[in-house]
């Protein structure tokens, strides 16, 4: 079946693959899936494997062909999840069934018009807007920093935090820093190497800072721990015991932990995300006042469009119409 590895077995929970797709595209398919092995990240292929498994279920209960899809398929199906699905979901699923068509020779059938407008249809009736995760910024941080408590666990999470704003780390980045990525300078501060990101795929790394008081809390960490080299942050268990690693799916169960111990309201608590701290660390520097150039670097983004988004209201307050209220000085 088309859900071979890379794109490992479904879980129990995940629905059942549609019907057996003829011999000839199940070798095409099968052919493509073990040459890309390592060419997606472990989220992609745990991804494009769900949603492909969600499209060919609809397939076998609509009795229509998954692979390959006439175009008139496809924008039906955008049409059966744009009644339920958010819109970022429905075109996620949407580029994971391209990859499929791809890997068959068939990577036009998504470039249809009649696609296309279905695409369409869904944004306008429900918007393209995707949530905002909630930023930790700087007040907030301290808040988290301050509420932890003296367990090894919370040595650590103060650590992660504090990493997470400093280096503006993604989830995904956060989890896999090894201690050899961690490089002291000479006044207490710190620089960071993020071996592979989101928009470095083939691992070339990029350096991040860590201010003193960041690099504090992390050697607080590694003394109590004794972690020395491997991975930088470790699961805790109860017993005191140290894992190997720490999943990136814990990142925002972790603050979410420490939010809800530092007394913050339940909406705020619900809205933090594993990209919170980046989200906050971007907002602070536009309130700052500090050039879109040097933000970029700091987040290793390649185009504007998402500091512009994480910092919407802080630059409404900037916008012309802003400075023209202030100027006339309307209270």
């Amino acid at each position: 079946m088309f859900l071979e590895p890379p794109f490992d077995a479904p879980p129990a929970s995940a629905p059942a693959p549609g019907p057996a797709l003829e011999p000839e595209i199940e070798e095409q398919l099968g052919r493509y899936v073990r040459a890309a092995q390592g060419g997606f990240s472990r989220n992609t292929e745990r991804a494009i494997r769900s949603d492909l498994g969600i499209y060919a279920e609809w397939c076998s209960r609509e009795g229509v062909r998954a692979l390959p899809a006439s175009a008139e398929t496809v924008a039906a199906f955008v049409d059966a999840m744009a009644e339920t699905r958010k819109p970022a979901t429905v075109r996620r699923y949407v580029a994971s069934i391209a990859v499929a068509h791809k890997a068959i020779g068939r990577g036009k059938t998504l470039e249809n018009p009649v696609v296309r407008l279905a695409l369409k249809r869904m944004h306008r009736r429900k918007g393209r807007r995707q949530a905002q995760a909630q930023g930790l910024t700087w007040p907030l941080r301290l808040r988290l920093l301050e509420a932890a408590g003296d367990r090894l666990i919370d040595d650590r999470n103060r650590a992660l935090l504090a990493v997470a704003y400093d280096a503006m780390l993604r989830r995904a980045e956060l989890a896999a820093l090894e201690v050899s990525d961690l490089f002291v300078e000479m006044p207490g501060d710190a620089t960071l190497l993020v071996r592979r990101s989101k928009t470095d795929t083939e691992g070339r790394g990029e350096m991040a800072y860590l201010a003193c008081d960041t690099v504090r809390l992390v050697r607080a960490w590694l003394e109590r721990s004794g972690v020395n080299d491997g991975r930088l942050f470790r699961s805790v268990h109860k017993c005191g015991a140290l894992g190997e690693g720490l999943d990136p799916s814990q990142v925002p169960r972790i603050f979410k932990e420490m939010a809800c111990r530092a007394g913050l309201p339940e909406v705020l608590v619900e809205g933090l995300s594993g990209h919170s701290a980046r989200v906050g660390a971007a907002q602070d520097m536009i309130a700052a006042g500090i050039k879109l150039p040097a933000i970029l670097q700091a987040g290793r983004w390649k185009t504007t469009s998402m500091v512009n988004r994480y910092g919407e209201r802080l630059l409404a307050r900037r916008s012309g119409a802003a400075q023209l209220a202030r100027m006339q000085e309307r209270t």
